[in-house]
């Protein structure tokens, strides 16, 4: 064993009465409070309005973590639905098994609805939220430590990581292994910054800082793929994520050079104001009510000239009638 080692956390479940609180769960739970503090402050920055990325959030969270545990139990259904195993426990999600691609894919779907709902564009959306979501796979990955799974090979370096007995699966003659969850932490970190100071130097736009991320992100996830020992799907002879994360590459490399030459600018109009509507209805109907005011001030004005008028004449006709009957009195 080597003299220095990263120790994993005794239990990853605390109990607050008949309440379990998971380290995986607050890892979870962190990553998606940053991811929207951050986005929100970039959607802003791109003309949109503040609170959007909260609000499409309700509907890409869930989403994404349906389409994370999809493709972990549809890639790997061995571990569920093979015999002497329990179906049921593919439902367990606090277990851990979390798919980043069936994340993005059923997320996505999600972030579409919200952006429908919220007159946001959903190309520019993606731009703003891309360094938050890697932010978020960044302390997500913590909750790796906390359930003592997906090490990596054994190892003594000095960052080498201890597992305990229990988790070790067939490799119980060692006690160290890579820290592949620090790997891929340390390096969705790098992503994060690298899609942060590309758009800032050439204001990407049309969802290609998200294709960055998404090429950044796979690059790392080829070699810390290869150093896992868990019991995964191969095809031919690599791990079935590594071919994932090199086709993602490939398609997410295509989208940004083609949107490049499409679109080598940015959005400018990303999502109408809120009140834009009300307030020109506001406005129109105000018009309106002062159009309507001003009628009936005309109305009473003309009726009051023409009561005037009306005594006017009454009061001629009434002079004319007395002097008649004076003149006739004068005569007999």
């Amino acid at each position: 064993m080597t003299s220095a080692f990263i120790p994993s956390p005794s239990d990853g479940v605390w109990n607050l009465g008949p309440f379990p609180v998971r380290g995986y769960a607050l890892c979870i739970i962190a990553g998606v409070i940053v991811a929207v503090w951050l986005g929100d402050r970039r959607w802003v920055q791109r003309g949109g309005q503040p609170g959007t990325v909260s609000d499409v959030a309700v509907w890409a969270v869930p989403f994404g973590l349906v389409g994370a545990r999809l493709y972990h139990v549809l890639t790997d259904p061995q571990l569920y639905f093979t015999e002497g195993r329990d179906p049921v426990t593919a439902l367990y999600i606090w277990r851990g098994g979390l798919g980043i691609w069936g994340a993005i894919a059923l997320g996505a779907v999600g972030v579409y609805i919200g952006c429908r709902r919220h007159q946001a564009d959903f190309r520019a959306f993606g731009d703003a939220v891309a360094p938050g979501v890697a932010l978020a796979q960044a302390i997500g990955r913590w909750g790796n430590w906390f359930n003592q799974e997906l090490f990596g090979r054994p190892t003594t370096l000095p960052w080498a990581l201890e597992i305990d007995p229990e988790n070790r699966g067939d490799l119980q003659e060692y006690e160290t292994f890579h820290p592949t969850f620090l790997y891929e932490s340390l390096w969705c970190i790098g992503v994060a910054a690298l899609v942060i100071w590309a758009d800032r130097r050439f204001r990407l736009g049309y969802c290609r800082a998200f294709a960055l991320y998404v090429m950044a992100y796979t690059a790392g996830r080829v070699w810390i793929e290869q150093l896992r020992v868990d019991t995964v799907n191969h095809v031919f002879g690599l791990r079935l994520n590594v071919w994932t994360s090199i086709l993602v590459f490939v398609l997410a490399t295509a989208y940004f050079v083609v949107m490049g030459r499409r679109h080598p600018g940015r959005e400018t109009d990303v999502q109408p104001a809120p009140l834009a509507a009300s307030v020109g209805g506001d406005e129109a109907s105000s018009a309106d009510a002062d159009a309507d005011n001003h009628a009936s001030r005309g109305y009473d004005d003309a009726a009051t000239t023409d009561q005037d008028l009306d005594g006017d004449v009454a009061g001629s006709g009434q002079q004319e009638l007395r002097k008649e009957g004076r003149q006739r009195g004068g005569s007999d």
